[in-house]
């Protein structure tokens, strides 16, 4: 995947952004949210996190693990071409920066110091995020998924 450089500045939303929080709106545009004191970190209820903007859905608790961070952290998304990954060298560092490929939302940021398989930890922002219990998949239209939690449920 392409790695470009993070600008924050040109990320443009559409009139669903008007829903969100000022936490949501500050996060989808750069923000982080802190540690240890956001909706989803301690989390591990079976479902789905997807885009808060526009509802693609990003990662599954199937994926989710405890890192330690105080951050949603899963180890791989439901689909690598629904994230963009840029470059970022804000603060002093070198970092990979996530965003929602369909909506331009800054989700948080990927490192390499996750588990196995993938080695790596998407540590994401709850307020970027909106969780979708596997009990309700069928009502938000998303049935599709509903497999991934079987054993879950």
């Amino acid at each position: 995947m392409k790695k470009e450089q993070a600008d924050p500045g040109n990320i443009c939303f559409g009139p669903e952004k008007s829903n969100l929080t000022p936490l949501q709106k500050a996060v989808t545009k750069g923000a982080t949210e802190e540690p240890f004191n956001n909706e989803y970190w301690d989390n591990y209820k079976p479902g789905l996190y997807v885009d808060v903007i526009n509802g693609v859905p990003l990662f599954a608790s199937t994926e989710k693990y405890d890192s330690g961070s105080g951050w949603p952290s899963f180890w791989q998304p439901i689909d690598i071409g629904r994230l963009e990954l840029i470059e970022d060298r804000s603060h002093g560092m070198v970092r990979t920066e996530v965003r929602s490929r369909s909506s331009g939302a800054h989700l948080g940021h990927v490192f390499n110091d996750g588990p196995d398989p993938t080695g790596l930890r998407y540590c994401m922002n709850s307020a970027a995020l909106r969780f979708i219990p596997a009990s309700d998949l069928e009502k938000e239209g998303l049935s599709e998924y509903a497999g991934l939690f079987k054993s879950e449920t």
